[in-house]
């Protein structure tokens, strides 16, 4: 019940912001925010995360597609199956992975690209362009990993 909240919030707010960004901004127009640290820009990414893929021919792309998108499909699985009686952090961790992952999945079928509009840069150099459901994957991700580590610290193993 809890990681479906999370996912459904997730997803939500991903899409309200993609929606707020693709009404009021025209692709490739700038909004700054803080100038010289952090933009709005409506971009859109055609390959998968960071850019890789984008300019990949059509076909090469679909299949990389489909192939991350399932593996990702098959991760979350196992990860609900392993952790049936998972903690509030490895549940948020996991709602937060699908509700971001379902944002740009949509994105996808419904584009044929994913909307993103978070610029941070200093000077020259610029960090790739994400959105709220490329957080919500690296939150989720993170959060995961810490619970991981927390897990099997040697402290916990004596205590």
């Amino acid at each position: 019940m809890r990681i479906g909240l999370v996912a459904l919030l997730a997803f939500g707010l991903d899409r309200w912001s993609k929606y707020l960004v693709e009404t009021h901004l025209s692709p490739m127009q700038v909004h700054p925010v803080i100038p010289g640290f952090f933009d709005i820009v409506r971009t859109h990414n055609r390959g998968v995360a960071f850019g890789f893929f984008d300019g990949a021919a059509s076909q090469t792309r679909a299949i990389v597609m489909i192939a991350f998108s399932l593996s990702a499909l098959l991760l979350l699985a196992w990860l609900l199956w392993r952790n049936r009686t998972a903690d509030l952090m490895s549940d948020l961790a996991i709602g937060l992975i699908i509700g971001g992952a379902a944002g740009n999945i949509f994105d996808r079928i419904r584009a044929g690209a994913v909307t993103d509009f978070l610029d941070f840069y200093s000077g020259s150099y610029h960090w790739y362009t994400f959105n709220m459901a490329d957080s919500a994957i690296t939150v989720g991700a993170c959060l995961l990993l810490f619970g991981m580590l927390r897990r099997s610290s040697p402290a916990k193993a004596h205590a």
